[in-house]
């Protein structure tokens, strides 16, 4: 058997991390071994106006693309995004208007770049080719696919077997996914492991086009802080690019123990020796959780706000919940006094905590609220409208109240 190139066996390495399935490594080994700078793609459909830590998963596998001399081209599914992804989808997407389209557009141009090199990435909108599409060539392109492959999706095979309603237009979403990879003659195509129908459909378009099929390369979904469900703003366990320092610290610290690992394995840029024997440090008992929870915490926060802000973040994070203190900075909000006692939850409902009193009840009822330093657990309770009051809601929501 000949032995296999050095340089393509070093990127193989590289690309390989953390992927969950490769579509085929024969095929990659194959380009790799021409020696030119790879075409990979990444598409995201900009449904969002904020990135968290789950999207920059793929980011961080396109840097290592880039980091190895390959050409990475990022595709905003302007268009796609109208349409809506139904990967994962137990009913049909609500269209996005194109004004929220083009707002999260914005954002996403400015965050990409915390992660990607600005001046070696190809940015691309899927519109500025399917807009110019008639009828007839979106008929034609549906020709491509039967319906009974589109229902071999699991998602849609779901769907239909139980009776959940399927838009003829959803349809449509792989196939232009697909259409992309063809009009971008992509080599190599990433997403995570809810795309790989669509990614396969790429494959088999550029095949019909008379191209090279790309490689596909799937990763996990990113788990959310819950330790249960994928990250989403949806389900409340999203840990976003853009929020505070402070913020991104706490809840990278809030997350358990096994879960710290796979955010090692997907979010950290170390090297797999280094995640090797820290592993092996922390199995042995030569270092603790605890600290190497803190060291991946540091290392988010400084690559989106450098390493002074993450330090700041985590003595602030050690002084409030190591030495138990107050938070240097917190928050003040005025509320008139008044004579007659002012029920918590609506206090909390106030601060905008909650989208309801009820909501707010709910929260008490959980022994989330702290006054004074201590627990208030009387849903109907209330407090004197005079004088101000230390709130701490859950463990990194902090609050003056005084009344006036």
């Amino acid at each position: 058997m000949q032995e296999m190139d050095p340089e393509v066996k070093r990127q193989l390495v590289d690309i390989k991390r953390g992927v969950v399935e490769l579509i085929s490594e024969e095929e990659l080994i194959k380009k790799l071994k021409d020696k030119r700078p790879l075409r990979i793609k990444a598409g995201f459909d900009p449904t969002a106006a904020d990135l968290h830590l789950g999207h920059t998963v793929l980011l961080n596998k396109l840097k290592a693309f880039q980091d190895l001399g390959h050409h990475v081209i990022f595709l905003i599914g302007d268009f796609t995004a109208a349409i809506g992804d139904p990967s994962g989808r137990s009913n049909t997407r609500p269209e996005l208007s194109e004004t929220d389209i083009k707002k999260n557009i914005k954002t996403y141009e400015e965050q990409v770049f915390k992660i990607l090199d600005r001046k070696r990435t190809q940015v691309v909108y899927n519109s500025s080719w399917m807009k110019a599409k008639t009828a007839t060539d979106l008929i034609r392109l549906a020709s491509k696919y039967s319906v009974a492959r589109m229902l071999e999706r699991d998602d849609f095979e779901k769907r239909y077997k139980s009776g959940e309603s399927i838009a003829v237009h959803e349809f449509l979403y792989p196939l232009i996914q697909g259409f992309d990879s063809v009009q971008l003659q992509a080599d190599v195509e990433i997403g995570g492991t809810d795309q790989k129908f669509n990614l396969l459909v790429g494959r088999h378009l550029q095949k019909d086009a008379g191209q090279e099929p790309q490689v596909v390369l799937t990763l996990p979904l990113l788990v959310g802080t819950d330790g249960i469900q994928k990250m989403s703003k949806t389900f409340k366990n999203a840990i976003g690019i853009t929020e505070s320092p402070q913020e991104i610290l706490g809840k990278m610290m809030s997350i358990n123990d096994e879960l710290m690992w796979m955010y090692y394995d997907l979010l950290s840029f170390q090297t797999m020796e280094e995640l090797a024997q820290l592993k092996a440090k922390v199995k042995k008992g030569d270092l603790h959780p605890m600290k190497a929870k803190k060291d991946l915490a540091c290392e988010m926060v400084t690559r989106f706000y450098g390493e002074a802000a993450a330090l700041e973040a985590l003595q602030e994070f050690e002084r409030i919940f190591s030495q138990k203190e107050k938070p240097a900075n917190v928050p003040e909000v005025m509320l008139p006094a008044d004579e007659h006692p002012i029920l918590v939850a609506k206090i909390l409902w106030e601060l905008k905590l909650t989208k309801s009193i009820g909501e707010a009840r709910r929260l008490i009822s959980q022994n989330a609220v702290i006054i004074n330093d201590e627990k208030f657990t009387d849903p109907q309770g209330g407090l004197p409208a005079r004088g101000e009051y230390f709130f701490k809601v859950g463990k990194r929501r902090f609050y003056r109240v005084i009344f006036r």
